[in-house]
């Protein structure tokens, strides 16, 4: 079962923070700034209360096809466990059926789930993976992920433009090297 965070806890601790940087917490702008915060912050990190079970509902379904299954350009918010910052971009996300296929929005949210949470973008790329191999033993999945992180941005080497990207290929993508190219030919149309 899913657990639930609670939101007091770190609205002191929201407080303890606004305090540390030389603010006044009772400052008019600031008084509801803790209880805001935390509720953010849970729901930045909401994925920590999801199963892929509870994602997923079922939406898991006989077909009799083995052509490529592309969902690409899914959105994707993320913090990185490093620095507490966002990192945002897009995921691409292919498996070649093998007797089941999900139902379209629950790749999105399988995405979603594991982005919710403290993250570097390398786990998530496979945490993704791993989650649609697990749940309909495709013959491949292949996840790319193109992210800017505000960590890199905001602050250390302040570089706006660039871009990080990550790959997991599993099964048939990772073995031949033609269905590999097929969906990173379609993902950059």
């Amino acid at each position: 079962m899913a657990r639930q965070l609670s939101e007091q806890p770190m609205e002191k601790l929201f407080s303890q923070i606004i305090e540390q940087i030389g603010e006044d917490v009772q400052r008019e702008g600031l008084r509801d700034t803790p209880k805001r915060a935390a509720a953010a912050f849970h729901f930045l990190n909401r994925g920590y209360g999801q199963t892929l079970d509870e994602v997923l509902n079922d939406a898991i379904f006989e077909a009799d096809t083995e052509d490529m299954v592309i969902v690409k350009d899914i959105e994707l918010y993320s913090l990185c466990e490093h620095h507490l910052l966002p990192f945002i971009g897009k995921c691409h996300v292919a498996y070649i059926p093998q007797g089941k296929v999900l139902g379209l929005s629950k790749i999105a949210r399988v995405v979603d789930m594991y982005a919710r949470r403290l993250q570097i973008q390398e786990r998530l790329t496979k945490e993704i993976a791993d989650a649609i191999q697990n749940a309909v033993s495709p013959r491949g999945v292949a996840v790319v992920i193109e992210a800017k992180h505000l960590c890199m941005m905001m602050r250390g080497v302040e570089k706006q433009n660039s871009v990080m990207t990550t790959s997991t290929m599993l099964g048939i993508f990772r073995k031949e090297i033609s269905t590999r190219s097929e969906f990173l030919n379609l993902i950059n149309r």
